[in-house]
């Protein structure tokens, strides 16, 4: 079941509307709106926790923990960091669709994979030459 149905699904046992429960999350109806027909997701995980609390759930059920890794990727890194996770953990979960790994150990394969990234990441900021380094001195 994907975000969008796993929403709907628990506002709606929680007798909400997408109004009432974009007053609870602050955001607006129209956020809520696109999130139950999936034309967008969550970005902070402060929403997402939101989300979970006032509908009694837990964000790990809303977005699946390849979906938290993602929305942990934006924070820290953007839209583009999001995006290279996201090609990621599709690619790692294709790879082992065949059901040879548990949830468990995929789910680890998962945390080291993106943990693998950012140190990658980390490690290739030394060779971007400084005037092309986010917060260098401009000139």
């Amino acid at each position: 079941m994907s975000f969008k149905d796993k929403l709907k699904e628990k506002r709606l046992e929680a007798n909400l509307t997408q109004v009432q429960l974009a007053e609870k999350v602050s955001v607006t109806p129209r956020t809520i709106q696109n999130y139950e027909l999936g034309t967008r997701k969550p970005t902070k995980l402060e929403i997402v926790e939101k989300l979970a609390k006032a509908l009694n759930t837990t964000p790990e059920y809303l977005l699946g923990q390849n979906g938290l890794l993602v929305v942990a990727a934006h924070e820290q890194g953007g839209a583009k960091a999001a995006r290279d996770i996201d090609d990621l953990v599709s690619e790692v979960t294709g790879m082992f669709a065949g059901g040879r790994l548990s949830d468990e150990a995929l789910d680890g394969a998962m945390k080291a994979l993106n943990e693998a990234y950012w140190i990658a990441k980390e490690k290739n900021k030394k060779y971007t030459p400084k005037k092309y380094r986010k917060g260098a001195n401009q000139q």
